[in-house]
């Protein structure tokens, strides 16, 4: 109980950086998948560039950058913005062409009949794209939402006092692999809790339906 007490410590900045990051990281997703599908051949080519670009990199790679790197030139946030600004970008990225795929996914008639009578592209992309999209795409942003839980223990590389990193501290302090285990067990209890939140989100879209 000691090792758990001492872990939770560490809760508040893991929850912390995991809802400021998704906050920002879904809209932000639903910008770039509509950059993306621009027909401006420019913006949707720049908006692949960057999708690629943050795919392709490490997470880790990319808040050391944010803190280290742009505070070379200048550019300085302090350690939780750097990290919530890195987290918002990756995640942006993956959001975005999960939106993306489910944008495509709609038909195109839709938004030719909802024209004819009289709806406006925001009205059309708001009430009838957009829902459509999000029921699409629950499962696969449940799956990145878990995946970006999991990833708030990158925050040591910026010196951030996590879960995990109470945990090494004291596994390094009393030489026991327990605070390890305690900590696993935490984000496993994270986790489900978000399954069984996605779960009836899903449950309640498809009732509705």
């Amino acid at each position: 109980m000691g090792y758990l007490v001492q872990i939770l410590d560490g809760l508040g900045l893991t929850v912390g950086v995991f809802l400021v990051s998704l906050i920002i990281s879904l809209p932000l997703g639903i910008l770039v998948s509509c950059l993306r599908l621009s027909k401006i051949k420019t913006v949707s080519k720049v908006t692949e560039i960057y999708i690629w670009v943050l795919r392709g990199t490490p997470l880790l790679l990319q808040i050391m950058f944010v803190f280290f790197g742009l505070a070379s030139i200048g550019i300085k946030f302090g350690r939780f913005n750097s990290i919530v600004f890195a987290f918002a970008l990756n995640y942006s990225a993956y959001f975005g062409e999960i939106f993306r795929s489910g944008i495509q996914s709609i038909e195109k008639g839709q938004s030719e009949a909802a024209s004819i009578l009289g709806f406006s592209s925001i009205q059309i992309n708001l009430k009838i794209i957009l829902p459509q999209v999000i029921k699409r795409t629950l499962p696969s942003i449940g799956n990145e939402v878990i995946t970006l839980v999991k990833d708030t223990s990158l925050v040591y590389a910026v010196g951030q006092s996590d879960i995990l990193k109470y945990a090494k501290g004291i596994a390094v302090r009393d030489a026991t692999l327990v605070p390890y285990l305690i900590a696993g067990g935490v984000y496993l209890v994270l986790t489900y809790i978000i399954t069984k939140v996605f779960e009836s989100v899903e449950r309640k879209v498809n009732y509705e339906e």
